[in-house]
């Protein structure tokens, strides 16, 4: 049936600032508490609000000082004064500011009991009576979800309660059992290391209390930007980042969320450099990380895995042509084999290009793109669900990306799931984007981000494109071909287990198929899936056999690594015995040196003592020889010798 829908066209001063005002709990409205302004804000800025509002429906203060027993109305009374003559459009515009950087969605919460502007919008609803399908206007919608109504591939602000965390960007987000967890991050140049989670089944936001793990050395979960943040069992793993006092290696931080500790893991073999703006992608039991930039802004190219269950780090060297050094990308895994990487940045030069890396050979390749080529971007996120990349916000020096894309991982096919309008929080670089929950539907939640202003807003999208079936069984009558088509038909299924009607975007489907109809597409899916499962049986056996074979190649290398360790060992004992027996040989060669040189100095001092024997020897023969002479000749002569006594001391 055809029904009038009430639209709103928004709000403009000074009705907009007496509508946050009323939000505040300013106006004194009976919509509005006394106490909303201090539960809602913290003291600082609740003053601040006050005065402001004072300020912009009285004018400058004038009333008198409040007693001194009564500090709450004495720091209102400061506040105010303090304002002087500022204009009331100013202090209108201030109380703005401030309300939307505290509160970002305060407009869509206040929808409660603001009175709005608005037009008139003819709308066809769907019966679930009678299955009657008419056409909506501009957008496609279903009749359950968030509030009244849903809408498809449109991005829409929810109504969130609780302590909001501050305003950042690069920041690390992950989803655990229908929760959101948001830590660290950039703020104004100055590194968080808060953890908050938003509860996706209430939308409300708390901090976590965390505390070090108690040791005898305490450990330093310094404050980051730029890491990952990736859910493993009942841990959240902190990766990498940009620090103030950065570390040599990529640091990995765990934080238990059962105990609300904080420790840093040991990791084995050689670490990456620490960088911040990488990429890091669960796959199996492992973390891929690639690129990013260092501490002393080197951009990189490299990949490294992380073993997660032996904590082991492991270089990988790829086959092809790897992607230039980048950071600030975003990358995905594909059916447990291809890691995707796009976009990102250098020092000057934004990418659009596309790479792919088969984690089985590692090696890298560059498919052609088709479809809508995004443009060039960095500080992007994205995620996955089924074989639909999804990726919203980044941007280069000029603007912000304002389109959300999806591309499909098995054709390369970009298409362009909806566009933002302005400096909005969605076309923002540093953003987070996970993948939550509503009703039993998978959104995408984005959160913060940094476009001129640092966001701390929540925002969901619901595409419409997740409801393509598996692209092996395209043939059937119920796929879809053109997801971005504005006009669709509708088809409704019935949700297992709950009995409601849901209404699903499908193309080219007869709003009512006979029975006929479905029996035949029935058996075509029954027997295309048949087909699939004797596919599956055989590569699963095919894949056993290279398992075996494997094993097997395994076992003979580790029986021949046992061979070779004992020739290995036996090489050892003779190199000691050879190196023992020739320091023996060398001692004695010493030794032997040594004496020779003894005996050439025996030899020298023998030499000299002969040569003095000798000529001691020929003057004593030279002196006998001359006495013999003199006594012939005397006696000869008749002067007999006379015999003189020798002293032997002479």
């Amino acid at each position: 049936m055809t029904t009038m829908a009430r639209t709103s066209t928004g709000l403009a001063y000074p009705d907009r600032f007496y509508a946050a005002a009323s939000y505040a709990g300013l106006d004194g409205s009976l919509n509005s508490n006394n106490n909303d302004v201090s539960s809602r804000f913290s003291n600082e800025v609740a003053l601040i609000l006050y005065a402001l509002y004072q300020q912009a429906t009285i004018g400058p203060c004038d009333v008198p000082k409040p007693s001194s027993w009564n500090p709450v109305e004495q720091s209102k009374w400061k506040s105010w004064q303090q304002l002087g003559n500022m204009a009331t459009t100013e202090a209108m515009r201030l109380f703005m500011k401030i309300l939307e950087e505290e509160d970002p969605g305060w407009y869509s919460r206040a929808s409660n009991f603001v009175l709005e502007p608005t037009i008139d919008v003819q709308m066809n609803t769907i019966s679930a009576e009678n299955s009657s399908l008419v056409q909506t206007q501009d957008k496609d919608v279903i009749s359950e979800g968030l509030g009244s109504v849903v809408i498809y591939d449109t991005w829409i602000s929810p109504p969130i309660t609780g302590q909001h965390p501050k305003a950042r960007y690069q920041h690390g987000a992950a989803v655990v059992q229908e929760k959101m967890y948001i830590y660290g991050g950039n703020h104004n140049g100055r590194y968080l290391g808060d953890l908050h989670v938003l509860d996706f089944r209430s939308w409300t936001w708390s901090k976590v209390g965390t505390k070090a793990v108690e040791s005898p050395s305490p450990v330093n979960i310094a404050p980051c930007a730029g890491h990952s943040l990736i859910p493993w069992g009942n841990k959240l793993l902190s990766i990498a980042g940009h620090m103030k006092d950065p570390s040599e290696t990529i640091q990995v931080k765990a934080f238990d969320l059962q105990t609300g500790t904080w420790s840093m893991l040991k990791t084995y073999g050689k670490p990456p450099v620490s960088r911040g703006g990488q990429s890091v992608n669960l796959v199996g039991t492992t973390l891929v990380i690639f690129g990013g930039q260092g501490a002393n802004r080197t951009l990189l190219n490299d990949l490294y895995i992380l073993d997660l269950e032996t904590m082991t780090w492991d270089e990988i060297d790829v086959a092809g042509v790897a992607p230039s050094p980048r950071s600030d990308h975003s990358a995905a895994v594909h059916a447990e084999r291809y890691l995707l990487v796009f976009g990102g940045s250098s020092h000057a030069t934004f990418f659009n290009d596309l790479h792919v890396l088969d984690l089985q050979t590692m090696e890298w390749s560059k498919p052609a793109q088709l479809g809508e080529l995004p443009s060039p971007r960095a500080g992007h996120a994205g995620v996955t669900i089924g074989e639909n990349w999804f990726i919203a916000g980044g941007g280069d020096n000029k603007s912000g990306a304002s389109k959300t894309i999806v591309l499909n991982m098995s054709s390369f096919v970009w298409s362009v799931v909806t566009s933002v309008e302005g400096t909005v929080p969605l076309a923002s670089e540093g953003l987070s984007l996970v993948v939550g929950s509503l009703k039993g539907d998978d959104i995408l939640v984005s959160f913060g981000g940094y476009n001129g202003r640092y966001n701390s807003e929540v925002n969901i999208l619901n595409p419409s494109c997740k409801l393509n079936l598996q692209s092996n069984i395209t043939e059937a009558p119920t796929a879809v071909h053109n997801t971005t088509n504005p006009t669709r038909d509708l088809r409704s299924e019935f949700e297992i287990g709950r009995g409601k009607i849901r209404e699903i975007v499908m193309d080219n489907v007869d709003s009512k198929p006979t029975i006929s109809e479905c029996g035949k597409t029935n058996e075509r899916i029954i027997a295309t899936l048949k087909v699939e499962k004797q596919e599956l049986e055989s590569s699963l056996n095919e894949e056993k056999l290279q398992s075996l074979q494997l094993k097997q190649r395994l076992l003979e290398a580790e029986t021949r690594n046992a061979e070779l360790y004992k020739e290995l060992q036996s090489v050892r004992g003779q190199l000691g015995t050879e190196q023992s027996r020739c320091f023996k040989l060398e001692v004695e060669v010493a030794e032997l040196r040594q004496k020779f040189q003894t005996m050439e100095t025996l030899e020298k001092e023998l030499e000299l003592l002969q040569r003095q024997k000798a000529a001691s020897e020929q003057a004593a023969l030279n002196a006998k020889q001359r006495q013999g002479s003199s006594g012939v000749w005397g006696w000869l002569a008749g002067n007999p010798p006379e015999y003189t006594a020798i002293d032997d001391n002479a």
